[in-house]
């Protein structure tokens, strides 16, 4: 497991844009997602990317508008969002897991967890 630690989050108005960063020491060999959970509702799942970066996914709902890169030198994984909505308002959680030989990254049993960090889009 790593230490994940997430930051960018914000008070954004809609339409706006965000980049949220998830950054661990040895976070280049794994795969890592995106989740989030706006209150009263349930986690979602929002993006992953594999351990080179070759493969993403992407949930319909932020397909177009949110996009996933790594920067494996920094062990680094950005969440840049655009064109925000009001109903993108959440706890933005990354986390971290092992990648497996011809495993799409949506499939990764995500095993390390960050705190979580504020977005909140107002209309």
């Amino acid at each position: 497991q790593v230490h994940v630690v997430e930051s960018g989050g914000g008070l954004v108005q809609a339409g706006g844009s965000l980049r949220l960063s998830c950054a661990a020491s040895g976070l280049s060999s794994y795969n890592v997602g995106w989740f989030r959970q706006a209150p009263g509702k349930e986690r979602e799942f929002v993006a992953a990317v594999s351990l080179l970066g070759a493969m993403k996914y992407y949930a319909d709902s932020v397909k177009g508008r949110f996009s996933l890169s790594r920067d494996n030198a920094k062990n680094t994984v950005y969440l840049q969002m655009i064109s925000l909505k009001p109903e993108d308002t959440a706890v933005y959680y990354c986390a971290a897991g092992p990648a497996k030989s011809s495993q799409r990254p949506e499939g990764t049993n995500f095993d390390s967890w960050g705190q979580g960090t504020q977005v909140t889009v107002s209309s």
